[in-house]
């Protein structure tokens, strides 16, 4: 990881994105000032995700910032994605490397201490924990770990710590108290009336 991974970590999914598109959500998110866009499409085709993800891509790239794609390493690597992100069923850290190019981030998905300790011993570059607030952007979530078990996850590892699950504008700096180096946010910001002002909300609270 070549730099202090961004307080925000927005998250693109279209199934929550209504009537826009995810290239018009890039748009919007870049423009209130997101650095770090991962986009994640669990129902989309192969050849429809390496559609999406390429367009995503250059528009991230323009706006000089980090542009992760969601389990996919093979999708990463043919956009030139800045990463990949792997949840507990997706490809090993390891193995991941092997797809990507040197220097690309790898984050990894974790629910328990225990797979906590298990990332900080790869060299994934991120470590994603939760969820920490109850979350709707799943069908079937993980139990709750709560700021508590953040607490001890950031004890668990040195490497960036993501807090994700439920996290809103009003949670969001007790999660950053509670270890956090950033918070990945879904239904937030892509259900809010007006995403650009919800993301620049974000970024005021998370300073």
């Amino acid at each position: 990881m070549h730099s202090p991974i961004p307080r925000l970590y927005a998250i693109i999914d279209p199934a929550q994105t209504g009537h826009l598109s995810p290239a018009a959500v890039t748009e919007i998110l870049l423009a209130a000032g997101v650095r770090l866009i991962q986009f994640r499409d669990k129902r989309a085709s192969s050849g429809e995700l390496l559609q999406s993800t390429r367009q995503i891509a250059g528009q991230v790239r323009r706006a000089k910032g980090v542009f992760i794609v969601n389990d996919r390493a093979d999708v990463s690597l043919a956009v030139d994605a800045d990463g990949v992100h792997l949840g507990q069923d997706d490809l090993p850290v390891e193995w991941a490397r092997r797809v990507l190019s040197a220097g690309k981030w790898i984050g990894t998905s974790t629910h328990v201490l225990a797979q906590v300790i298990e990332a900080e011993k790869s060299s994934a570059d991120y470590i994603a924990f939760g969820p920490v607030f109850p979350t709707e952007s799943k069908d079937n979530p993980d139990p709750v770990v709560g700021l508590h078990g953040l607490r001890e996850a950031r004890q668990a590892t040195r490497k960036p710590l993501v807090a994700i699950g439920g996290v809103t504008a009003e949670n969001a700096r007790a999660a950053m108290d509670a270890g956090a180096d950033s918070v990945a946010v879904i239904s937030d910001l892509l259900k809010a009336p007006d995403i650009g002002q919800r993301a620049r909300h974000f970024l005021e609270v998370l300073q």
